[in-house]
């Protein structure tokens, strides 16, 4: 085995350690859910992802299909518009907890902080923290596709950060531009410069298909908060897509991307 494949191998492995594997399609189903959970544990030499991200429905099912296993479930709240209002919100958010969801994935109001009324998007954060525990992560999905100039994703990651959010993440992969690595490096730049001692991650997200996209952004990940930074607990990629090459480059079975515009 050659060098560079070896390395291949284990960025892989690496990755895959660090994904929320996604079904977010509108016509997920039960047996699509069975499916996501028996990839999601891994086997042989395929590590087990970090996470499955579900719609909210799906949430008993995929705990019960990865029970005994280390991954976790996430979903989703405010998706994938980002223009519930904040009681609904903390309904959502409080059903999903109820139902066993150990992570949730909040998209925030960016219509309106474009429409400069931030204190709605601040609102609507700090009460889902507040309904959150802190050992149950909190990712706040900015829709940086939309957000597009540099200052409003520094701003949007700033208040997020601010309101408690345990990561930042990039998109829903519901708009047509998601994750881009000039987004995810405002992001970065914006937990440097969090308190010290305020642990924040990153969860680039929608788009991310390759073993070369996982590659540049765990790069990044290292340049700016070092080399080991980058672990379950300060990074995850959102994707369902990127498996299937992960997978190919370690030489497990190869499985078919998932179709653009369901899970991301």
């Amino acid at each position: 085995m050659s060098d560079t494949t070896s390395s291949d191998a284990d960025l892989a492995r690496r990755a895959i350690a660090l994904t929320d594997l996604t079904n977010l399609d509108e016509t997920c189903t039960e047996s699509a859910i069975d499916t996501l959970c028996a990839k999601a544990k891994g086997g042989d030499a395929i590590p087990p992802v970090a996470a499955v991200c579900v719609w909210p429905q799906f949430i008993g099912r995929a705990k019960a299909r990865l029970t005994g296993s280390p991954v976790r479930v996430a979903t989703v709240v405010n998706f994938p518009t980002g223009d519930e209002d904040v009681e609904r919100v903390v309904e959502q958010a409080r059903e999903a907890l109820r139902d066993g969801a150990d992570e949730i994935d909040l998209v925030l109001p960016w219509r309106a902080f474009l429409a400069g009324d931030e204190d709605v998007a601040r609102d609507m954060i700090a009460a889902v923290r507040e309904r959150v525990p802190a050992e149950r992560p909190l990712k706040v999905i900015l829709e940086t596709g939309e957000l597009r100039e540099a200052d409003a994703i520094r701003r949007a990651s700033t208040l997020a950060i601010a309101e408690g959010a345990d990561f930042v993440k990039t998109s829903t992969g519901k708009t047509a531009v998601s994750a881009t690595p000039e987004a995810a490096r405002i992001m970065l730049e914006t937990i440097a410069a969090a308190p010290r001692g305020r642990r924040v991650g990153l969860k680039p997200s929608g788009g991310i298909r390759t073993l070369e996209q996982a590659r540049t952004y765990l790069d990044l990940a290292a340049e700016i908060m070092g080399a080991d930074w980058a672990r379950p607990e300060t990074f995850r990629f959102g994707a369902s897509g990127l498996h299937a090459a992960l997978v190919a480059a370690i030489g497990g079975p190869s499985t078919p991307p998932a179709p653009q515009g369901g899970s991301y």
